[in-house]
């Protein structure tokens, strides 16, 4: 009996191995392909639905994205311009004031870039809906565009807004725009890439705040936000041309006063090989999904 049940079991499971054969031979090649995507192309329409998602979610939380950190610059400009302003002599032929708020804008861009895209990515694997982001037809290539198309978004948003609350109290005048707009969007996905890698990295908050507190504030700080790299000492001009954030925040302000401490030229090509690694990079990280597939 139990050699007839046998026979019975390996002639169904036979059956049903032919019947599986026969559907998947009639069935369209999409349903046979199943799990590779259809789209041939570029999904244009998925990759800005997800960067709407994205934005629509900064925007939800207006006094904590965009206000707050708009309050905060202005804060920095009163108490360092305003407040001290007086105190302080002209850097490079430049009313303080007018020197320190190109550096404000530049570290709001980093700093809300860097917050936007990092948050977003730790926060969906923390609750664990980090599968909305895998799950639709989308190649890490336009995961990566659309995130980091958001991050920029945020910081050049509240550095446009700060920049016109400035203007009623400074002469803020530019003088290179290519130079202003470039190192801008620069900074603004350089930061947004690096959000991007740290939230895949992390694994709690703690994880993140290590990373902010002890990376990014202190490169964006050491950085030349506040002063001139020509009036520090040789080997604080040594060490902080070592620092990529210095060579976005001179060539920004560079753009407003008409010139900088450091040649033009050479933060150009710094700011496009740092943002081709951290692309490169995101991608392959993305793509091997690591540390958000498991």
């Amino acid at each position: 009996m139990a050699a007839a049940g046998a026979i019975v079991s390996a002639k169904a499971i036979g059956e049903g191995r032919q019947e599986m054969r026969e559907t998947a031979r009639h069935d369209p090649p999409s349903y046979r392909a199943m799990g590779l995507p259809r789209f041939r192309g570029v999904n244009w329409r998925g990759t800005w639905t997800l960067y709407l998602k994205e934005v629509q979610r900064f925007l939800k939380v207006f006094l904590q994205t965009i206000a707050a950190p708009i309050v905060s610059t202005l804060l920095f400009l009163a108490i360092f311009s305003f407040a001290l302003g007086s105190l302080r002599p002209e850097i490079n032929g430049v009313a303080f004031g007018e020197f320190l708020a190109p550096g404000l804008m530049m570290m709001a861009i980093m700093q809300n870039a860097f917050a936007n895209t990092s948050s977003s990515i730790l926060i969906a694997k923390i609750q664990g809906n980090i599968v909305d982001y895998l799950m639709p037809p989308l190649s890490p290539g336009e995961i990566n565009s659309a995130l980091a198309l958001s991050g920029m978004t945020r910081g050049l948003l509240v550095a446009f807004v700060t920049g016109l609350a400035m203007t009623p109290f400074l002469d803020l005048r530019i003088a290179i725009p290519s130079l202003v707009i470039f190192h801008a969007m620069g900074a603004a996905l350089m930061l947004s890439l690096l959000g991007t890698l740290t939230a895949i990295w992390a694994e709690k908050f703690d994880h993140l705040a290590s990373i902010t507190n002890f990376v990014i504030l202190p490169l964006s700080f050491l950085s030349g936000t506040f002063y001139s790299a020509r009036h520090l000492p040789e080997l604080a001009q040594s060490v902080i041309a070592c620092n990529p954030l210095f060579y976005v925040i001179d060539g920004f302000r560079a753009g407003f006063l008409g010139r900088g401490d450091a040649p033009y030229e050479i933060g150009i090509l710094i700011v496009l090989l740092l943002n081709a690694i951290l692309w490169t990079v995101c991608h392959g990280v993305l793509r091997q999904g690591w540390r958000l597939k498991t």
